[in-house]
């Protein structure tokens, strides 16, 4: 790929993912296989007026030998170097970067059990960090190849051409071209103009509830919070800085009343999840639980996953994307929740989203919370999109269409 079509997608992921604002700090969170993007990245980021560039090194094999090696009490402890971390985190409210680049089953063969043990032990003391965080910084995710998780996606190419490929699939995402007159910042402009505008309408229609139907054997139903709004496209900082957290994004969102959900969703994509698949899964809800599932490949995860706190078997997102949307149309199953979630319908186990509701930057985590967003120490994104996909509103119990065969019902 050529080096100024990549400048342009860093320019990009600084510009209009993050919006690095002059003399703030930035947070990149990169795999050490990508250090040549890195420096991309973290060089923009300086000609954006950023006053230093902290990277965080990842690396799966590294962290495989970590989980097999240490003991369950040394995993269990958050060292005090890194809750300082935390803690300066909280209060200088940098931006964020994540770069995305991992192995789908770059963490197989890792024992969950004490993954999952781990992370329970350490939440309590990284959620107030969390906590001070939230709605206070920009934050991106974007997305850089790998040769394994290029092969993941091509098997049937070389490492360079599924390499290539690959990038020619994540740049075509991000409206990001070779092409002289490709301006990435102005599409993702309008981009986002579409976003405001599909919004708009949720949100003046008032839902009570939605409910999903398909014939792959989905049958649900979800109510919605009355101070709740639809989301989509970019966010807004406390500080009244516009940032767009994922590169690519084709969803309008919100958080569903805590609690409040009946019937069945049918997965309709693999999930990649902590570098491990599960596979051809379904999961069914009494009284806003999860209280039956089962998969083909991954219970044991699937199981892991819903046992992680108290809230991890309710909801915290429901998701519409049409299936013609462009990265569904590109027929690419890309292994990657950032890339397979905006392909596709989708609902989220866990945390939901204070932006959510209408007036969050005046209220407290706990206001958001007793109105119904979800509490949980995981987000996870699964897809239910099918071509045949009904999703109707309610409002006074009269339904008004939003999807219908997989795609928007009403024009706006």
């Amino acid at each position: 790929m050529k080096k100024t079509t990549l400048r342009k997608y860093a320019k990009l992921i600084v510009r209009t993912g993050a919006n690095v604002q002059k003399g703030q700090p930035v947070l990149l969170y990169v795999s050490v296989d990508q250090h040549e993007f890195a420096a991309m990245v973290a060089e923009e980021c300086y000609r954006a007026g950023a006053s230093r560039v902290d990277m965080e090194w990842s690396c799966q094999a590294i962290t495989k030998l970590a989980y097999r090696h240490q003991s369950l009490k040394t995993l269990s402890k958050v060292p005090a170097w890194k809750e300082e971390k935390l803690k300066l985190m909280a209060q200088e409210y940098p931006c964020r970067i994540h770069i995305a680049s991992e192995d789908p089953d770059g963490l197989k063969g890792m024992n969950m059990e004490k993954v999952q043990k781990a992370s329970i032990a350490t939440y309590p003391i990284i959620k107030p960090y969390r906590d001070a965080i939230e709605s206070m910084h920009q934050w991106t995710i974007a997305a850089v190849p790998s040769p394994a998780w290029a092969k993941k996606v091509f098997p049937g190419m070389t490492k360079n051409q599924a390499v290539e490929a690959l990038w020619n699939a994540i740049l075509a995402a991000v409206h990001v071209s070779e092409a002289p007159d490709n301006d990435p910042i102005a599409e993702w402009a309008k981009h986002n103009e579409d976003f405001r505008c599909r919004c708009a309408w949720l949100n003046a229609q008032k839902f009570d509830y939605l409910t999903y139907r398909s014939a792959n054997g989905t049958d649900f139903r979800a109510d919605l919070i009355p101070q709740g709004q639809w989301c989509g496209g970019g966010e807004t900082t406390k500080q009244g800085v516009y940032f767009n957290p994922n590169l690519p994004t084709e969803e309008i969102f919100t958080s569903p009343m805590a609690g409040k959900a009946e019937g069945k969703l049918v997965s309709t994509k693999p999930l990649s999840y902590q570098g491990q698949m599960i596979e051809n899964f379904w999961i069914r809800f009494e009284n806003g639980e999860a209280v039956e599932w089962d998969a083909q490949t991954g219970k044991d995860l699937l199981d892991k996953m819903l046992s992680m706190d108290e809230g991890a078997r309710k909801l915290g997102e429901l998701a519409l994307i049409p299936k013609d949307s462009p990265i569904n149309e590109s027929g690419i199953l890309f292994y990657e929740t950032l890339f397979d979630e905006n392909a596709s319908c989708h609902a989220a186990l866990g945390a939901g989203f204070n932006d959510c509701i209408e007036g969050h930057l005046d209220m407290t985590n706990e206001e958001c919370r007793a109105l119904g967003i979800n509490e949980s120490m995981i987000h996870v994104d699964f897809m239910i999109g099918a071509d045949d996909m009904e999703i109707t509103g309610w409002k006074n119990g009269e339904p008004t269409p939003i999807f219908r065969n997989g795609t928007w019902a009403q024009e706006i």
